[in-house]
């Protein structure tokens, strides 16, 4: 089976510039994308940062969706312990029936933020495993109508009542997540770009232990990366340079827009240049030739057919670029 590629965007913003700006590049990304013959468009949720857009994936999935005709729009993903399981389902649902066939619903367990903004979000967060468990039996009870009658859920008429259910995937960059994903026969999508070591393991874990539901009848997984391809070797290595500034940056708590020339000035300890070293696998930077090349041994590795792609260079028109040329190298279109 050929490889199926698909983005996961964060409506970045470039130093100096706006949100307003970093939405409408997500929305061209996306039209984009979608003619090059991409599986998927996911957007991320992130809170009390200025260098991510991406707040309110529910909202920004309704635009995407209705500006795009084939792509599948959905979350990568919803936090979901900072949101209650019925309001996700009442989202979801709508979108569902709006642009029936077309939703995907991924959820991750992580708040997307710190503690303290996680715990503002939602008063009631316990950051536990329990609840989070809790909370996606609950959704499976509200999307699907199985709640036993008399019951505290099943009073509750989840509206409107849509004539087919979206995708549900979980995002994990873990792996412990692969057990919950199993369990309730949902896809499962290992976050590569933030966690580079055991994501094959866990696929495998969660292939072996899945258990089908009404809509997934086979486990159904895929692998996201952040990668960057250009023609231009310069180019490469100066998206290279950035990522790495990026994650010893992130490290620290500071999420600020970056530039080109922050990175050229920084000097750092032996100890982020370590960093540097154990982070370098969560980015792919290449030629079309050295990422068709590494992207295939990729998905060998994960026994996936899909990647699931992010990029976040600095220059718009090098992200349109680089899906572009990878689509050509991969023969999207073709199919």
């Amino acid at each position: 089976m050929r490889l199926r590629l698909s983005v996961l965007d964060q409506s970045p913003i470039r130093k100096g510039g706006t949100a307003e700006q970093a939405i409408k590049e997500t929305v061209e990304l996306a039209k984009l994308t979608d003619k090059l013959g991409y599986t998927r468009f996911w957007v991320s949720e992130h809170h009390n940062t200025k260098s991510l857009a991406g707040s309110t994936p529910e909202v920004l999935i309704a635009h995407l969706a209705g500006q795009t005709k084939n792509i599948r729009i959905g979350s990568g993903g919803i936090m979901l312990p900072n949101h209650s399981a019925l309001k996700v389902a009442e989202n979801f649902r709508m979108l569902e029936t709006i642009f029936p066939g077309r939703i995907d619903l991924g959820m991750g367990r992580a708040p997307g933020t710190d503690r303290i903004t996680a715990s503002i979000l939602n008063p009631s967060n316990t950051f536990s495993e329990q609840d989070f468990i809790e909370q996606l039996s609950d959704l499976q009870h509200y999307l699907y109508d199985t709640a036993e009658p008399g019951t505290v859920l099943g009073r509750i008429n989840v509206t409107p009542n849509s004539q087919s259910i979206p995708e549900q995937w979980i995002l994990s960059s873990s792996g412990q997540s692969a057990v919950f994903a199993a369990h309730f026969g949902l896809g499962f999508s290992f976050a590569h770009f933030i966690n580079p070591v055991g994501g094959s393991m866990a696929v495998q874990m969660y292939k072996q232990s899945f258990k089908p539901n009404g809509h997934f009848k086979e486990p159904e997984a895929n692998a996201a990366f952040f990668v960057f391809c250009s023609e231009d070797e310069e180019k490469i290595k100066q998206q290279r340079e950035i990522m790495n500034y990026r994650f010893v940056q992130l490290e620290k708590g500071r999420f600020e827009p970056v530039s080109y020339e922050d990175v050229q000035q920084y000097e750092y300890t032996e100890y982020e240049k370590e960093r540097i070293n154990a982070n370098y696998d969560r980015m792919i930077c290449g030629t079309p030739e050295q990422l068709n090349l590494k992207l295939t041994q990729l998905a060998k590795e994960y026994s996936v057919n899909e990647l699931m792609l992010a990029n976040i260079s600095l220059n718009f028109e090098d992200r349109l670029r680089s899906y572009e040329l990878l689509a050509e190298v991969f023969e999207l279109k073709d199919r």
